[in-house]
């Protein structure tokens, strides 16, 4: 036997007990008289001791001779240690210790593993193995257990159905870029692995399983980012004879639900936000509603007033930062340098000071009376001592800009806080969106998304105006997932192929097999599929996926533990039919 007991198990009402643990050596601390042990396991750290006159002499000699990380098999009785530490769950006991058994030994690592570690990012990422002995990560892995086990149990609940659908699929040109695998057996074609399982779910729809589920890993050949990994998980979802309130209903209950069981936590009925007012008070498709600053357009109050800058803006938009009137020159210079950064690209910033003697002091006083800076003040809703920030420029663009620089008034503020949780849904998103580069339109969600019926008639004429039945939810200003009621119409498949300038011949060979199904009585369906990182992350409270995945890649797409990407052999090539070009 080598364990009766866990190292995170034992506690004061085990005292007396004769045990046998099993783990790691974390720490020793000799004191000469007294030797004391951490040893550690995926449960947690149980403390041993040794003590000289007392102990056995072999065991104390074997103890002396452990290093970090070696692995031991110890036996002794459960006592109660004298001075105890309230940090850890086993800290009222000790193992007076007996026995130890050298399992196997350790070089010494090259990070120290414990909770606040000194190894750097690529330095863990390498001997990931050994990252994931520290309890941080351990509590991350757990963390997603909880959740993928209360997802199924959910869904298994609403009667969903858990199908797996292939890895191995056909390449299409919307989307991302594809990962492609070389077919062996079918010279100079390739599979893709899926960015979604998404025709598989809608045939399944065809197939009369109305209710399916998945989480299924799905891959993207994209640049990567701290929230986006090559390789990602989705909870991915399809419900047939549905309309858009009975996904948006199911899936927010799973939503409240998850945070129930997980967090302990009741969220109220999620409000729904039409995507023009997302993009007209928050200037972004995924707002972080956990506090106020809602956009405030000037163009009515600034114009002709001899301020070039404002006069020749499409926009002149601002928020309010409540409180922050008592802001220095060297702030508002911060909060000026924050917005020109290239990643941003504003010229610019406008600040109105409202004192607290009811007098404003701004940027623009040359050009605005007391009288002007107060219809601005009324229109923002301001009060004394609060700070109103304003740009201006392109529409699209300033929006773009004042969301950013609203999240780090939000940051600086600390109203973005990681307990609290804010979710939405979106709905009402544009059915295609312009690309300035191929000069036609994409499908913003993806071409299987239906348009709202009362818009169809928009596409021949203004088809930038059309609005898809598709819905994202978004908690915290991070888009956890989206997904749209489908087109289920043959007909009304090959117009959107159509105004997607897509031919009926390439149509055809890229998503015949659809259409053909189509053909067989579809019935009336619609998804969502959730981001799985994401959503462990954001209820560990942290921006970053990575360590919230077992082995995840580097920024780079990169496993440096296993050294992947690689070359592969000529022999490999030469049988796949495949030259590299240098």
């Amino acid at each position: 036997m080598h364990r009766t007991h866990t190292c995170g198990e034992l506690r004061i009402e085990d005292e007396g007990k004769q045990v046998i643990l099993s783990g790691w050596v974390q720490r020793i601390r000799d004191k000469g008289g007294l030797i004391w042990v951490d040893l550690r396991d995926r449960y947690g750290i149980t403390q041993l001791l040794l003590e000289e006159g007392r102990s056995n002499a072999p065991v104390i000699e074997a103890a002396r001779a452990l290093g970090r990380e070696f692995v031991v098999k110890v036996n002794g009785k459960v006592i109660e240690r004298l001075s105890k530490n309230p940090n850890m769950p086993t800290g009222d006991i000790e193992i007076d210790l007996e026995s130890i058994e050298v399992l196997n030994k350790s070089k010494t690592p090259p990070f120290t593993i414990e909770d606040n570690t000194d190894g750097g990012d690529e330095l863990r990422m390498k001997y990931r193995y050994l990252d994931l002995r520290r309890q941080p990560l351990r509590r991350n892995l757990e963390l997603r257990n909880r959740l993928s086990i209360e997802t199924r149990k959910y869904l298994d609940g609403e009667k969903f159905f858990e199908i797996e659908t292939p890895y191995l699929i056909k390449s299409t040109p919307e989307g991302a870029r594809d990962f492609v695998v070389p077919s062996r057996m079918n010279e100079g074609q390739f599979y893709a692995l899926p960015q979604s399982p998404q025709t598989f779910k809608q045939l399944l729809m065809v197939a009369g399983y109305d209710r399916y589920y998945q989480l299924v890993k799905c891959f993207r050949d994209e640049d990567l980012r701290a929230d986006r990994q090559p390789e990602f998980t989705q909870i991915d979802c399809e419900m047939a004879f549905v309309e858009q309130d009975d996904i948006l209903n199911t899936f927010e209950g799973m939503i409240r639900y998850l945070f129930k069981t997980v967090k302990n936590m009741d969220i109220p009925k999620l409000p729904r936000m039409e995507y023009a007012d997302a993009m007209k008070y928050y200037g972004s498709d995924k707002p972080d509603i956990r506090f106020g600053m809602k956009f405030v357009e000037l163009n009515d109050l600034t114009k002709n007033k001899g301020f070039k800058i404002f006069d020749e803006a499409e926009l002149v938009v601002g928020i309010n930062a409540v409180g922050c009137a008592g802001y220095s020159r060297k702030q508002l210079d911060k909060l000026t340098d924050f917005v020109r950064k290239p990643q941003i690209g504003a010229k610019g910033l406008v600040y109105v000071k409202f004192n607290e003697d009811g007098s404003f002091k701004s940027s623009v006083d040359k050009f605005y009376s007391q009288e002007d800076l107060k219809t601005w003040a009324d229109k923002f809703n301001s009060k004394p001592g609060d700070l109103m920030l304003v740009l201006s420029g392109e529409a699209d663009k300033v929006r773009k800009q004042l969301s950013e620089l609203r999240l780090e008034m939000g940051n600086r503020l600390g109203l973005r806080k990681p307990d609290v949780f804010a979710p939405l849904w979106v709905v009402d998103f544009p059915l295609l969106e312009w690309d300035e580069e191929g000069k036609r339109y994409h499908a913003m969600h993806h071409p299987f998304t239906s348009p709202k019926p009362e818009d169809i008639h928009l596409l021949d004429t203004k088809p930038g105006e059309v609005r898809a039945n598709a819905y994202d939810l978004v908690i915290n200003g991070v888009e956890i997932g989206g997904g749209s009621i489908r087109i289920h119409n043959g007909d009304l498949q090959k117009l959107m192929f159509k105004h997607l300038g897509f031919s009926e011949e390439e149509a055809q060979e890229q998503f015949g097999f659809l259409l053909n199904a189509f053909e067989y009585g579809a019935p009336p369906h619609g998804g969502i599929a959730l981001g799985f990182d994401r959503l462990v992350a954001l209820f560990g409270g942290s921006d970053s996926i990575r360590d919230y995945i077992a082995f995840p890649k580097n920024n780079s797409g990169r496993d440096v533990m296993i050294d992947s990407p690689s070359a592969i052999s000529s022999e490999q090539l030469d049988e796949l039919m495949l030259k590299v070009v240098k």
